[in-house]
């Protein structure tokens, strides 16, 4: 079975052979500037990093009370409901970057680095435990918003489709109007993590600069849209002094411990919610037994989205965009929930 775009995890197991250029002096961080040594032919201008800033409008640290926790979250848009992100397990939040960008002009958009990604910092690193990863979104809403949020659809990738389940079956989002899960199916996610150590060992571990990890994930076809790349996978990275180079920033390796909770009864969840379901795949053989019942009985939508791999929302963003706004729009999901024509609706604060 071909288990490259089944899982969270991002997967690239080219090796590198690059010959690495004379070591010179390096940033501290990945994000803190661009590398000094001049790009070589391969990694040209084609495989420099974007900024965020031509696709989001404001980024935030979300410092979470009574904690060390800090949570960097990419917003945009300023009216209609709130499409909150949850990325795949070693993206980050600017994995919904080009498709934010299109979706920000019918709903706000908000996508969090979680634990342990992105420019996110904890006190526990690889406590990506379900119970943790919850329980850190209900944290960052809340410390946005307070205690009256404006109408929410969760949209999770992966992993992260894993976590927006969870949150939405704890029915502890009193404004929770909607649920997008993108290319995770219990049967199969769990099928390959036999796979995932190997996959994880296997691809290329340090690079020389950023370009160089940007042309890796499109060459080695983790992500098919050098766009996409170019803006998200440098949050996924940080540097090392020690190393002088880049390494992956989410240590997931050291992580397994979790994974199996991540989909272990993810299917009945799913189906249990009783909101809006809208479940996007890359291919038809991810529907395990409970979801193909579910579907066939009409409990959730469907959409199987071709030519594309496991990040969806990275490699076709702007067809991602119309699915969610479609599916807001088809839901009648407004700024405070479900929008419906004659009924009056208690006064509710909207951010």
């Amino acid at each position: 079975m071909d288990t490259s775009n089944l899982t969270s995890l991002p997967e690239d197991t080219l090796e590198d052979n690059e010959q690495r250029a004379p070591q010179q002096p390096r940033p501290l961080s990945a994000f803190a500037s661009r590398p000094d040594r001049p790009s070589t032919q391969t990694s040209s201008q084609k495989y420099s990093a974007l900024d965020w800033k031509g696709f989001f409008d404001e980024e935030e640290d979300i410092r979470i009370p009574d904690s060390d926790d800090v949570f960097h979250v990419y917003t945009a848009g300023t009216e209609g409901p709130v499409v909150f992100c949850l990325h795949g397990g070693g993206y980050s939040g600017l994995s919904f970057a080009l498709s934010a960008s299109k979706i920000k002009d019918k709903a706000r958009v908000v996508a969090m680095d979680l634990r342990g990604h992105g420019k996110s910092t904890t006190e526990n690193e690889t406590d990506l435990s379900i119970e943790t990863m919850c329980n850190d979104v209900l944290a960052v809403v809340k410390a946005i918003y307070g205690d009256s949020p404006p109408a929410i659809v969760l949209v999770g990738h992966s992993m992260g489709g894993s976590v927006a389940v969870h949150v939405a079956a704890k029915r502890a989002l009193s404004s929770l109007a909607g649920l997008v899960v993108v290319d995770v199916v219990e049967g199969t996610a769990l099928a390959s993590l036999i796979h995932m150590q190997k996959i994880l060992s296997s691809r290329v571990h340090h690079f020389s600069s950023i370009e160089k990890a940007i042309e890796w994930s499109v060459r080695g076809g983790s992500l098919r849209n050098i766009d996409s790349a170019r803006v998200s996978v440098p949050t996924t990275l940080k540097y090392d002094d020690s190393k002088k180079c880049y390494i992956y920033r989410a240590r997931l390796e050291e992580t397994e411990q979790y994974w199996k909770s991540w989909y272990e009864g993810l299917s009945e969840k799913f189906l249990s919610c009783p909101i809006p379901k809208l479940l996007l795949l890359a291919g038809t053989d991810r529907l395990d037994r409970a979801l193909t019942i579910g579907q066939m009985q009409g409990k959730f939508q469907m959409v199987v989205v071709r030519h594309t791999g496991h990040a969806i929302q990275e490699d076709v963003p702007d067809e991602f965009a119309t699915l969610v706004t479609n599916f807001i729009s088809r839901n009648r999901i407004g700024p405070r929930g479900v929008e419906i024509p004659g009924l009056r609706r208690p006064s509710q604060t909207n951010p």
